[in-house]
């Protein structure tokens, strides 16, 4: 029994509409994580949800992919344009810096097994696909080097 065609339209339900929200993008994430191990390529997407959450994936460092990206359709890079950094720019990095090493710590005390109390099944799964992405590039990587040792780093 095959799946049946899905009519493209908006989902009037919001609960309906939510359910197929998390699901594709979750399949989504999961097709993308694929295709970067299968095939070695360079993949990141940034979902922001009808509420405005962020979802990102990126195979690589994002920064960099965005700067690659930025690069191949000819858009100048934020740097190309100091005019425009001001004091108030700076006082916002500042900030986003400092929320983001905040979010790095807390995420890799998570990682670590600590301080586990505060999170909710939803994050608990997240953090164990997490887990599991990351082991599974640590074996490709392994199986990689036992079958070239010459492509090992000496350090």
């Amino acid at each position: 029994m095959g799946r049946g065609k899905v009519e493209l339209k908006r989902i009037e339900n919001p609960t309906s509409r939510q359910v197929t929200f998390s699901k594709r993008r979750n399949g989504l994430l999961k097709k993308a994580f694929e295709l970067s191990i299968l095939c070695e390529a360079e993949v990141a997407i940034v979902i922001f949800s009808p509420s405005g959450k962020l979802y990102q994936y990126a195979s690589h460092d994002m920064e960099r992919s965005i700067a690659r990206y930025r690069s191949e359709i000819g858009l100048p890079g934020s740097a190309d344009n100091p005019t425009c950094r001001t004091i108030e720019f700076w006082k916002t990095e500042i900030d986003e810096l400092k929320r983001s090493t905040e979010n790095l710590e807390v995420n890799l005390r998570h990682l670590s097994g600590e301080d586990l109390a505060m999170l909710g099944m939803k994050e608990l799964k997240q953090l164990e696909r997490q887990l599991k992405t990351g082991v599974e590039r640590i074996r490709c990587k392994k199986v990689k080097l036992l079958e070239n040792p010459d492509d090992a780093n000496p350090n």
